[in-house]
């Protein structure tokens, strides 16, 4: 097996200049940086990761702990993970913590024991051991997709603002990357009330992920956008599960004044609900409007097309792997929370008419005369 040295020698440069070629450690000059290159082709050189990782005390890898398997959207995430870590030379090991605090907590140990340099989580209902663990062994992570801002306390002498602070060494900082919720959730409320429905459901996540409150306080303002009341008895918790969702939503459908119109706050809950409103004999949207927050690579093939928001999902994987890169290159500069934009796609199930436009943002409607929605309920 081909050396550096071995590399050098048909280079006719230094090792110190190979190293510093394949590492990108220090400028060379064109010429020389194609030398290099074309004697690693011509011999055949693989570099020496473990070697490599003993005298740099890094392994070049990232940790990821997503539920990919159990949830659809985590996996396009995925895909912006791996293709950024690949971009930057950086091998992944992937867990699923099941969305299970137990779990999560082992997963991650896991990982950290692998010796990865960084990780990438997205934390459970109740983080407060990961972040523990974390924050004690004070390992370099990005939260994705939920923040914990606000939720962690008591966790190595409390958590504000994304830092666990820990006395002997000062705060461990996290960054975080996710996409808006309130504000999308909200344009949804907004456009189901503008079409003249005046009893708008949610079916809503996992109580603790922060995605979960963040669509609801989007739903309250949408309300409120609307001039509309804000009823506890339409507002459901599907549990950001199919299985959940089907359950919650049979239950809003069973209220002695059942919404008009529905929105689902995940994709997973979305497929739970559709089985509901087919159970009962159901159409969307004649019997009854829906809106879903997570648009989805099948959302265009349902009849009727989905109405959603679509989350950039693997530019939200991407980006967290810059954000965790910055980090290991500066590891005091301050914490920073990333929020990216979502897109509201218009098609057919909540009412109006197909446009022909796939794919593209689109204005709500203003509010318009009371419509056959306010008039009667869906039983």
């Amino acid at each position: 097996m081909p050396t550096m040295a071995d590399v050098a020698r048909s280079a006719g440069v230094s090792v110190a200049t190979v190293s510093h070629v394949l590492n990108g450690t220090r400028p060379v000059l064109p010429h020389t940086r194609q030398a290099v290159l074309d004697a690693v082709d011509e011999l055949g050189y693989t570099p020496n990761t473990l070697a490599r990782s003993l005298v740099t005390s890094r392994t070049r890898s990232i940790g990821l702990a997503v539920s990919a398997i159990s949830n659809p959207y985590f996996t396009e995430i995925l895909q912006g993970v791996e293709a950024g870590a690949l971009e930057h030379g950086y091998s992944l090991l992937i867990a699923d913590p099941h969305d299970d605090p137990d779990h999560e907590c082992k997963v991650v140990q896991l990982l950290h024991e692998r010796r990865v340099d960084g990780m990438i989580v997205a934390p459970s209902a109740d983080p407060r051991e990961l972040v523990s663990y974390l924050g004690r062994h004070r390992v370099p992570t990005v939260f994705l997709d939920r923040v914990i801002d606000g939720v962690i306390e008591g966790v190595v002498g409390g958590a504000v603002g994304g830092a666990v602070e820990d006395p002997a060494d000062g705060p461990q900082r996290f960054d975080q990357v996710c996409a808006e919720n309130t504000g999308p959730m909200a344009r949804l409320v907004a456009h189901l009330a503008g079409l003249g429905h005046r009893r708008i459901g949610l079916v809503a996540g996992l109580p603790g992920l922060s995605t979960t409150a963040e669509r609801i306080t989007g739903y309250r303002q949408g309300l409120t956008t609307a001039r509309l009341p804000y009823d506890d008895d339409l507002v459901v918790h599907g549990d950001s599960a199919s299985a959940g969702a089907e359950r919650a939503t049979a239950t809003l459908l069973s209220r002695a004044a059942p919404p008009t119109a529905l929105v689902t706050a995940n994709n997973a809950m979305t497929i739970g609900t559709l089985r509901a409103l087919r159970d009962r004999g159901l159409s969307v949207p004649d019997d009854l409007a829906l809106c879903c927050f997570d648009d989805f690579a099948w959302a265009d093939l349902f009849s009727p097309r989905l109405t959603a928001i679509a989350q950039p999902s693997r530019e939200i994987g991407a980006q967290a792997v810059r954000v965790l890169l910055e980090r290991l290159a500066a590891p005091d500069r301050p914490a920073r929370t990333v929020r990216l934009d979502c897109t509201f796609v218009h098609r057919t199930s909540c009412g109006c008419p197909d446009s022909g436009e796939r794919g593209r943002p689109s204005q709500s409607p203003q509010p318009s005369q009371p419509s056959q929605f306010e008039k009667g309920n869906v039983s």
